[in-house]
């Protein structure tokens, strides 16, 4: 067996035959555009997270920015959001023209908390877009009461969360806004895509006009009718559609999110225990208002481990096990450089001394094993 063979990889997304023949008999049907599967899959979806609408899209971050149109965001507009998170999420709010605002998070679970908003938000705030983050399932209940006091809408970056829980009921559930991610490292994946959830009809058909230039019939209603329609651009919209073979491979992928999220669960549960007496070294679990999916695993090292996470991460790459570095952190990167920010001490913590760690539904005991031997013995020093 080749040395890249017998490396243990950070992810593999579940695809397999059936997503295959699912992509496939979509190009034999000869409607490969947004179309009646792009309809199902939004049906599906809406239905697995408790949402009263759907609309399926390019990407989370395109997501994330209809989002923040239809509320309104713009020009001379502040958003607070988590510097913890990938920054397509403070991109989003630049997009619609607006500013980001960084907040610190919660240390165990990498999350925005009613407190950390609180701490930043200015009479500017016109929202609070918090993310559920790697899975980790916010306070939302919190978070919505308190930017129901300050009369903000809250937006939910649920792009990792799909299957996550939070107060016994499915992430995106009572969401006045979420935005979901396909991308190969998530749950369900599209290859690439999309979706944006909410109970409010009106924000849901603006949704479907702005992703598709602002039309006010789409190429699916028109081919449907038999007369012509002579369709309107009732505003300046976007091409910010997703294709019929990507959501036949989301219908799928969707059916196979139970048994993905109990093996991660079941795997997580093992890393907790062989990880339990690995000094400094703290594993993500699940908070006490939900239930993560366990999209990404990763561990918080204390800040005297030896030879630090860069120095694990070599390590583990010498033992052939690829990790990444823990969540970034926005305001760190140059291209937010000069973006004025309060302190976040706990944000800079976590995107310093933390790593993912390999989790995919195939894997075995022995390449966990494998990875924590690692960890085991770096720790020692």
């Amino acid at each position: 067996m080749s040395a890249a063979a017998d490396r243990v990889p950070v992810m593999i997304p579940w695809l397999g035959a059936e997503e295959a023949r699912a992509a496939s008999d979509a190009v034999l049907s000869g409607w490969v555009a947004q179309g009646p599967r792009v309809a199902a899959f939004e049906r599906a979806f809406a239905e697995r997270v408790g949402a009263e609408h759907a609309v399926a899209v390019s990407s989370c971050t395109t997501a994330l920015h209809l989002s923040l149109v239809v509320l309104g965001i713009g020009p001379g507009d502040e958003v607070v959001v988590p510097s913890l998170s990938f920054i397509a999420t403070a991109n989003a709010v630049r997009y619609a023209g607006a500013e980001p605002v960084f907040a610190d998070v919660d240390l165990a679970t990498g999350n925005l908390t009613a407190a950390t908003v609180d701490a930043v938000r200015t009479p500017r705030t016109k929202a609070v877009l918090a993310v559920h983050q790697g899975g980790v399932p916010a306070d939302v209940a919190t978070l919505r009461a308190a930017c129901a006091d300050w009369d903000l809408p809250l937006v939910e970056d649920a792009a990792c969360a799909i299957g996550a829980t939070v107060g016994g009921k499915p992430v995106g559930h009572g969401a006045l806004l979420a935005a979901w991610s396909f991308h190969p490292r998530k749950l369900v994946t599209t290859g690439e895509g999309g979706m944006v959830t909410t109970d409010d009809a009106a924000w849901a058909a603006r949704l479907r006009r702005l992703r598709e230039h602002g039309m006010n019939a789409s190429a699916a209603q028109r081919h449907a009718s038999d007369k012509p329609v002579l369709e309107s651009y009732l505003e300046v919209g976007f091409n910010y559609r997703m294709t019929d073979i990507q959501a036949a491979v989301g219908l799928v992928q969707l059916g196979k999110l139970d048994p993905m999220i109990a093996r991660r669960r079941e795997l997580a549960a093992r890393y907790e225990e062989l990880l339990c007496d690995v000094p400094g070294v703290t594993p993500v679990r699940d908070p006490g208002h939900g239930q993560s999916n366990f999209q990404s695993y990763w561990v918080l090292l204390a800040e005297d481990f030896p030879g630090g996470r860069d120095g694990l991460l070599g390590a583990l790459a010498t033992a052939g096990v690829s990790a990444r570095r823990g969540i970034m952190a926005a305001h760190l990167e140059p291209a937010y450089a000069g973006h004025p920010a309060a302190p976040l001490p706990v944000t800079e913590r976590i995107s310093r001394d933390s790593l993912i760690l390999p989790l995919f539904h195939t894997m075995t005991e022995a390449q966990q094993d494998r990875v924590v031997a690692v960890l085991r013995e770096r720790s020692r020093g």
